[in-house]
């Protein structure tokens, strides 16, 4: 199934404007997610909307907004009231300026986005806006209304497309002194910042997602796939710790000693993941790609005897390391 858009509607610079479409460019369904069930009956739980007075069971149809003023009184705000303060960003991202893409603090990212041409007509027009922000090499700021409300939008190249990013507001923002303002104001040896930098050096890398693993999300698969095989499940161990370390510098110090002993191995594992990664992208992807979700393992019915008869003769290995999926375009809200 194609993907759906969050929102459609105008891009605009000044009296340029072209349809778009704007896609969620990352996706949380293909996680392992977790119903509510009774555990006395195994039988899902039902969440309703119920008078907090009365007790009563609500219908949509009866169910309004409204603002809280004081305790038990709210303002009640109708739809079409808020249909009629509805922005000129409701149906059109307005291109208000251009800023460096360094000015724009990381704290007010939010989630990202791209924004492609809907439709048949308009590219030239993308293209026009498109290319402009990259040769300026600048970020476009412009508003959307998702969610009925609206955001800041900051626009940017990517490949032949453009990535929008949702932007917080300075309200949204908290500041970083209420925090900070009791860290002590420490000196440091230059011998302790020479072994540290000694060991970012032992780590340094390029930045490569594709080698990213989600251990908790493997060890999640692997419980599901034991549970489901009638498999017994035994306790962690505690992890080891490292002892008790006297001063920061033999701190220092017996991190490099561990970083000596560790970088073979390490180095193998990379390479071996890289060529893995490499091997994967030269494959024919296929016409469905599928992620966490199919490494757990088949049920049949309502599950029981035959469900785990039926994963026992399963094997093991689909549940060694998850293969991730394309992310999948999900509606807002």
């Amino acid at each position: 199934m194609a993907p759906r858009a969050n929102w459609k509607g105008f891009l605009r610079l000044s009296l340029v404007t072209c349809p778009v479409a704007l896609y969620p460019a990352t996706s949380d369904t293909e996680k392992v997610s977790f119903n509510q069930i009774n555990r006395k009956t195994g039988h899902r739980i039902k969440y309703l909307k119920v008078d907090a007075e009365t007790g009563d069971e609500v219908t949509s149809e009866d169910i309004v907004k409204g603002y809280k003023v004081d305790t038990d009184t709210y303002i009640e705000v109708t739809k079409d009231e808020l249909d009629d303060i509805a922005l000129d960003s409701t149906h059109t991202i307005e291109i208000d300026e251009f800023v460096p893409k360094a000015d724009i603090d990381n704290r007010y990212l939010i989630r990202p986005y791209y924004l492609v041409p809907d439709g048949k007509v308009g590219h030239d027009a993308y293209a026009v806006i498109r290319e402009t922000i990259r040769s300026m090499d600048k970020v476009a700021i412009g508003r959307v209304v998702l969610t009925n409300r609206e955001h800041i939008i900051a626009l940017e190249p990517l490949e032949n497309g453009l990535m929008g990013t949702l932007l917080r507001y300075p309200y949204e923002v908290r500041s970083e002194k209420e925090y900070f303002d009791d860290i002590q104001d420490v000196k440091l040896t230059r011998d302790m910042l020479d072994l540290a930098k000694h060991i970012v050096e032992k780590k340094s890398g390029a930045f490569e997602p594709e080698l990213f693993e989600d251990h908790y999300e493997t060890a999640l698969i692997d419980l599901i796939n034991k549970k489901r095989s009638g498999m017994p499940i035994t306790a962690k161990a505690a992890p080891k710790t490292g002892g008790n370390v006297i001063s920061l510098m033999d701190a220092l110090k017996k991190s490099i000693a561990n970083e000596k002993d560790a970088a073979p191995a390490a180095k193998v594992a990379r390479d071996t993941d890289k060529e893995t990664a490499k091997d994967t992208k030269a494959k024919k992807p296929k016409k469905r790609v599928e992620g966490q979700r199919e490494m757990l393992l088949p049920i049949s019915g309502k599950g029981g005897k035959d469900a785990a008869a039926k994963a026992a003769t399963t094997p093991k290995k689909a549940a060694d390391k998850p293969v991730r999926a394309p992310a999948r375009a999900k509606k807002v809200g």
